[in-house]
């Protein structure tokens, strides 16, 4: 049976101080800007080792690095006291470091324990053929060594997000470790689970295996690790025991005592009419029992950790996904087709958090992409209008100023920022009146980002209500009116902007007091 996580005070660090793995000066520069800054960054034999910052802090060069996947500018890398020089994903599984990425990587097509032994097929042979009786026992005992039960003949496309994610951390086990790297393991898992990876990293560490974890959960955190590393800006901050770290301690050290206090762009507007009320929304899955409002002409963030339920809070309301119970009012008027093509009807629109799958049709026009929403509006006797397409697109594109050459370019030759921007089109030539926007600004640069700030600040300013999530604290901090602070599918808090710390609200998400 595996041992359940401990409290804070059972967490005492691994006597063997032999450094498992080890990064010196590390340096590592993109396009634009400095991920890596000189980081140093040990971790001990069966230590487990929180690795915490906000989004832009280094966090995913560092597990890239650590990985394979990316190679320093400059720096040094041990593992197990040997230095490595050219360290590839391959080479760093041959040396016992296994990561499991937030992404998924899995194989839909293939079964469970095929994705598990992904790549190790040929030592299950039998002649010509692969003993897939064998595969399955390997994959099995890996499954009930880790507590999980999942059937290894399993096709992977047809479990849930969160049975994918288990398997995901299987595999990395199956390579038997002697550095384990989790990147957001529990994002998508619920409580069972999390109880049940937290049991199973317990059982590493007390064999000797060092564990890096990558999370913002405070509680698992000061459960599961026996220290914890901040980067802010690409730089090592601190290093420190768990026992003396608290919530508090942390955001400092993650926001900077002098970057506590986020400017607000929004001047003081009065709310106009509720245009979107929410009333004890739950689903199957994530949330539970949500209630909350947006009026016209304001803007309201979502604000929570990965996996808080801020994207199925959006879907959900937007019609994407089933809602189990509750009730969703547009303009005072509950709607009996809860289908997304009805929600736009009504004047609600998503921008989804990803754009290029769920947000934009790539290899159609710019054009025909900025009046998907809106087909009704050039489509006359069933025969699509091109005369009133291309001046609906042209009005939608000159709104949000999307940099082109021709609107009968494919959308996949614009930039991220224009791209986001032609999402946010299509919902403007929809006439669309509650905005939904999941990470907005994700994957745009700078100057891009300020753009779409000032367009939702216009549109907030013209009437429109928009809710908006992100996983950039200050962002919303930046722009909204209103917080509401999500965790683990429930609202916790709800902040005015104009009244709200920064430290303060990222210690609720993380766990904290609300």
């Amino acid at each position: 049976m595996l041992p359940t996580a401990g409290k804070p005070h059972d967490r005492q660090l691994p006597a063997a101080t032999d450094q498992a793995i080890q990064a010196t000066a590390l340096v590592k520069s993109y396009p634009g800007v400095q991920a890596l800054k000189g980081v140093d960054f040990a971790v001990a034999a069966g230590e487990v080792r929180a690795l915490l910052g906000k989004n832009g802090a280094g966090k995913s060069t560092l597990v890239k690095i650590l990985s394979g996947a990316e190679r320093p500018d400059a720096g040094e890398l041990e593992v197990a006291g040997r230095t490595v020089e050219l360290l590839t994903p391959g080479r760093a599984m041959a040396l016992g470091v296994a990561t499991v990425h937030q992404e998924l990587s899995l194989v839909p097509e293939l079964s469970v324990a095929e994705n598990i032994l992904l790549g190790r097929w040929r030592s299950h042979r039998r002649g010509w053929f692969i003993d897939h009786k064998a595969l399955h026992c390997e994959a099995a005992a890996v499954l009930a060594e880790f507590g999980v039960q999942l059937d290894p003949a399993a096709k992977v496309r047809s479990l849930s997000i969160a049975e994918q994610q288990l398997v995901e951390i299987a595999r990395g086990l199956s390579f038997r470790p002697r550095v384990l790297v989790l990147d957001e393991p529990t994002s998508s898992l619920p409580a069972s689970e999390v109880e049940i990876l937290l049991g199973a990293i317990r059982t590493l560490s007390a064999r000797g295996v060092a564990v890096v974890y990558v999370s913002h959960r405070m509680d698992e955190i000061q459960r599961i690790a026996h220290s914890v590393t901040v980067l802010r800006d690409g730089r090592h901050v601190d290093t420190l025991p768990i026992a003396s770290a608290s919530t508090a301690d942390i955001v400092r050290l993650m926001t900077g005592e002098n970057n506590a206090t986020v400017q607000h762009r929004r001047g003081q507007r009065p709310a106009g009419n509720v245009a979107l009320k929410v009333s004890g929304l739950s689903t199957s899955g994530k949330l539970k029992g949500l209630s909350f409002e947006v009026r016209e002409g304001e803007i309201v963030g979502l604000a929570g950790l990965l996996g808080s339920g801020r994207t199925e809070l959006l879907r959900a309301v937007y019609g994407l996904d089933p809602v189990a119970a509750g009730r969703i009012e547009i303009f005072g008027k509950e709607p009996l087709d809860r289908s997304p093509s009805a929600m736009i009807r009504r004047g609600v629109g998503l921008a989804p958090e990803d754009r290029k799958k769920e947000g934009l049709v790539l290899d159609m026009s710019i054009s025909k992409n900025l009046v998907l929403s809106s087909m009704h509006k050039v489509v006359h006797r069933s025969m699509l209008s091109h005369r009133r397409q291309a001046r609906l697109s042209q009005e939608a594109a000159s709104r949000m100023g999307v940099k082109l050459a021709s609107l009968s370019d494919p959308v996949r030759t614009l930039s991220g920022g224009n791209q986001q921007k032609v999402v946010l089109g299509k919902c403007f030539a929809a006439d669309v009146k509650v905005f939904l926007l999941d990470e907005p600004t994700r994957g745009v640069d700078i100057e891009a980002k300020g753009h779409i700030y000032e367009l939702l600040e216009q549109l907030a300013a013209q009437g429109t209500a928009v809710l908006v999530a992100s996983s950039e604290m200050e962002e919303l901090m930046l722009l909204c009116d209103r917080l509401l602070l999500m965790k683990d599918g429930e609202i916790v808090g709800e902040r005015r902007v104009a009244h709200a710390d920064l430290a303060e609200v990222m210690a609720v998400a993380m766990g904290g007091a609300h």
